[in-house]
């Protein structure tokens, strides 16, 4: 015996809401009729209570519920416990797609750079006083705060690859990061040395081991470069920081070799004059870029010195020019990989006397398809992207526009998703021609951005519809079984358009595979060739003497009717009741 069909749960929640109310509903009859049977008639809902004392209601006040509007909506506050418990971190990390994992190495990257920037300076420099230790002091207990925050609770949460499978688990991603080369250097970072400064003073040499945590500054790098749009301008602010940072370090140096040697001894070394580090700065700038004019050097340490320094500058110098050449060149790739296509085209042109102004129209096209895609053919882009890439990427530029063609309609996802895949972008200026009437069609045109207008009339010109992003055309040519179906009238491109095109063979490769989709897309295609049949038929030319009179008018449905049917018996039924009338007449 089958079982009754269940009504469909539209909203799993709703209906136990409903569910709910009904029990009540049912408890609540029940009740009235116990009380009916009873002889007690009284509600059965409770009396309102008396006013609850103030103590009590402080007392209360934390399990207070609120209650707003006609909804009955109820809110219960959290108590302060429940917020930690929900701000927590995860029990892992995904450091690719985490923007606070982001935020967090933003964090430790400042810390860093206090280190590698101000311990030189303050072990060198006479800028750590008595006075203002008690400043330095805290600020270095923040950045080791930062540093052990970073090594006990994030770094041990991170997630990583093992055999192609993401680990999660927390116990394993503790001892992943216990065993790594990362973990060494982080606790090597933290070792406090800074004990020394109960024997020794306040010396910023016993912290030189928190430069080790070199390995946070570079995936700091690393994972903001790969989620910016233009990484190169953040990869030639580092290169420059680079620079920065070498000479900061030569300007130490300097001012050290000064001390030692005595300031204001000889020409050569700092005189004591103006500020210490500006003009430290201004020698070590000099000396790496090798600009000359600096005083000879007397002693035999300044000569060592100063060959040291040139010879360094010349290597760290040539090595950052290197690298900022490479940045550059590397952000211009595609510029002038364009502007070499186009000046061969330009010197094609001019070599075989083309007109100017279809090497005028060459340029616009070179020109527009640059500022508005960035590059020449996208093909050439997604070809080295894995099938899976290339489709995500084909949906998110061309999912929505084929998504409303009427003709795709009710087709297979999956042959939607191969036709992305096969469609190629093309930019016509205005005024070209994207096909003309009588040709044979073979491919079929999406619109993907821009208006093209359809021409007709007897000289051709008259604009008889112009179709916009997301409209179709071309595709009878592309379904026609039988092939060689010319075109029906002329479309021009109305400004600049960039349409998507589908080859007829293509296709056909695509439909193999898809049959019941070949069938629906073939019954659709016999729909559309007798519609342009009966257009064809409606607006044919007349021949002969024909065009001198006009053509015949339908017959009214209901005169057919008061006839008795269509045709010539209709007509020879009603002339022989006439006859008979008048013969009884």
């Amino acid at each position: 015996k089958s079982k009754p069909l269940r009504a469909p749960v539209i909203n799993e929640y709703a209906d136990a809401q409903l569910h709910n109310l009904v029990e009540r509903m049912r408890q609540r009859t029940a009740l009235y009729k116990k009380k009916l049977a009873e002889g007690d008639i009284s509600s059965p809902e409770g009396s309102p209570q008396a006013a609850i004392p103030s103590t009590q209601a402080s007392d209360a006040q934390p399990n207070e519920e609120h209650y707003y509007g006609a909804l009955r909506c109820k809110f219960r506050k959290l108590p302060l416990t429940d917020y930690l418990k929900r701000i927590r971190l995860s029990r892992s990390v995904d450091s690719y797609t985490d923007r606070f994992y982001l935020l967090w190495l933003l964090l430790v990257t400042i810390a860093y750079n206090w280190n590698c920037w101000l311990i030189p300076l303050r072990l060198v420099f006479p800028y750590q006083t008595p006075d203002n230790v008690h400043y330095w002091f805290i600020t270095d207990i923040v950045c080791d705060i930062i540093y052990f925050c970073d090594m006990l609770l994030v770094q041990p949460r991170l997630q990583f690859i093992r055999g192609g499978e993401i680990i999660v688990d927390l116990n394993e991603l503790k001892r992943y990061y216990r065993s790594s080369t990362k973990f060494q250097l982080d606790l090597l970072s933290v070792i406090p040395f800074d004990v020394f400064y109960l024997f020794f003073g306040f010396n910023p040499i016993f912290r030189a081991n928190r430069i080790l945590k070199y390995t946070s500054f570079f995936e700091f790098n690393h994972h903001l470069e790969s989620i910016m749009d233009k990484a190169y301008i953040y990869r030639v602010i580092r290169t420059t920081g680079y620079l920065l940072f070498t000479l900061h370090i030569n300007t130490c140096i300097y001012y050290w070799a000064s001390n030692y040697e005595g300031i204001g001894t000889t020409k050569w070394v700092y005189n004591g004059e103006g500020n210490k580090y500006l003009r430290c700065y201004y020698w070590a700038v000099r000396t790496l870029i090798t600009i000359g004019g600096l005083p000879e050097p007397q002693t035999s340490f300044e000569i060592v010195f100063q060959l040291l320094n040139f010879f360094s500058g010349v290597f760290v110098f040539s090595s950052l020019i290197g690298q900022m050449r490479d940045v550059i060149g590397a952000a211009t790739a595609n510029q002038n990989h364009f502007r070499a296509c186009m000046d061969h085209t330009i010197a094609y042109m001019n070599t075989y006397s083309i007109p100017r102004n279809v090497q005028n129209r060459v340029r616009t096209w070179y020109d527009y398809t640059w500022d508005s895609q960035r590059m020449l053919d996208e093909s050439d882009l997604l070809e080295n992207l894995p099938s899976t890439m290339q489709l995500a990427l084909a949906m998110d530029m061309n999912f929505n526009i084929i998504s409303k063609v009427s003709l795709f309609k009710g087709c297979d996802m999956q042959m939607i998703y191969d036709m992305l895949l096969r469609l190629k972008s093309t930019v016509y200026l205005p005024g070209d021609f994207v096909c003309k009437k009588g040709e044979i069609g073979k491919e079929m045109y999406i619109i993907k951005q821009g208006a093209v207008q359809v021409l007709g009339g007897p000289d051709g010109t008259q604009v008889l519809v112009t179709l916009k992003a997301g409209a179709v055309f071309g595709e009878i040519s592309l379904l026609a079984a039988g092939g060689g179906n010319r075109r029906t009238a002329n479309v021009v491109a109305h400004g600049f358009a960039n349409l998507l095109t589908l080859d007829k063979k293509t296709l056909q490769e695509i439909l193999v595979h898809y049959p019941d989709s070949e069938k629906l897309l073939m019954k659709k295609a016999r729909v559309l060739l007798k519609q342009k049949a009966n257009a064809t038929e409606a607006t044919s030319p007349r021949k002969g003497h024909a065009f001198l009179f006009p053509p015949k008018k339908e017959t009214p449905k209901m005169f057919k009717a008061l006839l008795g049917g269509t045709g010539k018996a209709g007509l020879a039924t009603l002339l022989k009741l006439k006859r008979e009338q008048t013969a009884q007449v």
